[in-house]
């Protein structure tokens, strides 16, 4: 199975960023968007995973304990050109927790990759636009919990699922 934790949105930060990937596909000739359920912060990918690091991975997450901050998404960028993403402003404590996590993981046996992190909220991919990068008013929410997610194909549609979750 397929796994990664992340950060989930409110309903509120979740209509803003649907906003913002109905502007960017409003610019575009083309693309696969993100669908809204699926809109989310990846703090660590940890690939196709047997059952006993899904175990490992269940225990990680409950665990990983952390006082509650604020994220702002400020920004609408790409990479490669063609993967478009909406960029949160990289404060000490959203930093310090996605490195918690990742430590958290290599201890309990993942190889992560090594790469800097770059907090981003991916909006679409294959975009085919003209549209540049831009900035935005910011905008986000507290965050007080993580989750494990399991991603599948269901139906052909990508669907991710909540497994496990912080305290």
């Amino acid at each position: 199975m397929r796994l990664f934790v992340a950060i989930n949105f409110n309903a509120d930060t979740r209509s803003r960023l649907l906003a913002l990937r109905d502007e960017l596909r409003g610019k575009s000739e083309r693309g696969n968007f993100s669908a809204p359920e699926n809109l989310h912060l990846t703090l660590a990918f940890l690939g196709e995973c047997d059952g006993k690091q899904l175990a490992a991975a269940k225990n990680v997450v409950p665990e990983t304990v952390f006082a509650p901050f604020d994220i702002a998404v400020e920004r609408i960028g790409n990479f490669r050109g063609d993967l478009w993403w909406a960029g949160l402003r990289e404060d000490k404590p959203l930093l310090a927790l996605q490195r918690d996590v990742s430590d958290r993981l290599s201890a309990a046996g993942f190889t992560l990759e090594r790469r800097k992190f770059s907090p981003h909220i991916t909006l679409g991919r294959e975009v085919v636009t003209n549209a540049k990068p831009w900035q935005i008013e910011p905008f986000g929410e507290t965050v007080s919990s993580i989750e494990l997610m399991k991603s599948e194909r269901i139906a052909g549609r990508l669907t991710y699922t909540a497994i496990a979750r912080s305290r």
